[in-house]
């Protein structure tokens, strides 16, 4: 790579990091870099260098929310254990399905977490008191930690959204105590995507490790951002993120 698409890159995967520790969608802007600063690499090489970035800045922002949040680790540490088995058999999968397929299922349940955010505009504001049946506890574990996961291995945009409206409508979480969640088991889907896409040789370690680093400032800013200004700043993101992710898929489906 020439010096210029380094710059961009960094760029990017620090813009990334920030994005990825307020409300998830980092991919949003690491993985389209990736894919423009080099056309010819195969799809499978963006994706296992994007995991490489963003397995650092899921780590910082899961960190420096353990600092001043209250992650739920009772219920996020089972569900990112199994988070990293169900990543690496979504990313297993990556080859045998196309995303194309999942594309217009996947905008329509976006489209409901726009719905859902901007029809209940206290959801996330406050804590919200709920009964944590064993159900709604095996819920809580399960659809992160395999049915997000599996999705973050399989395809990934918007995984770290999905992540926070998961935690928020199951356990009564705010938005920033949701994203601080999230960002463990998140950590864990990229932990196991990453194992299996570096085991098939798809990395670009040398960028990846700079994309990596960038990407942990960008998540300490993040989380430092959300934890300051709160649950109103983080829905805001992630109204924007859903957008974003809407209208990039839509155009890709569509144009």
């Amino acid at each position: 790579m020439h010096a210029e698409q380094v710059l961009v890159m960094l760029a990017a995967a620090t813009s990334a990091g920030w994005v990825d520790a307020v409300v998830g969608g980092g991919g949003l802007i690491q993985l389209p870099a990736l894919l423009l600063v080099n056309p010819g690499q195969p799809v499978a090489t963006a994706l296992a260098t994007n995991k490489l970035g963003s397995i650092a800045g899921t780590t910082s922002a899961a960190i420096a929310y353990a600092r001043k949040a209250k992650p739920d680790v009772r219920i996020a540490g089972p569900a990112a254990a199994l988070a990293v088995c169900c990543a690496a058999g979504g990313a297993l999968c990556a080859a045998a399905i196309s995303s194309d397929v999942l594309k217009p299922v996947i905008m329509v349940v976006l489209l409901a977490v726009a719905a859902l955010v901007v029809l209940k505009p206290d959801l996330g504001r406050a804590p919200r008191l709920v009964l944590r049946t064993r159900r709604r506890i095996a819920l809580a574990i399960v659809v992160p930690g395999v049915a997000i996961a599996f999705y973050d291995g399989l395809v990934g945009p918007g995984t770290g959204t999905f992540l926070v409206i998961a935690f928020t409508t199951l356990l009564g979480l705010d938005f920033v105590d949701a994203s601080a969640t999230s960002k463990i088991i998140n950590a864990g889907t990229n932990l196991g995507a990453l194992v299996v896409f570096a085991a098939q040789g798809h990395v670009l370690w040398a960028i990846g490790l700079g994309m990596a680093v960038c990407n942990a400032v960008g998540a300490q800013l993040g989380a430092r951002m959300a934890i300051s200004l709160g649950a109103g700043f983080v829905r805001i993101v992630l109204l924007c993120v859903v957008a974003a992710l809407v209208l990039k898929m839509g155009y890709e489906q569509f144009a």
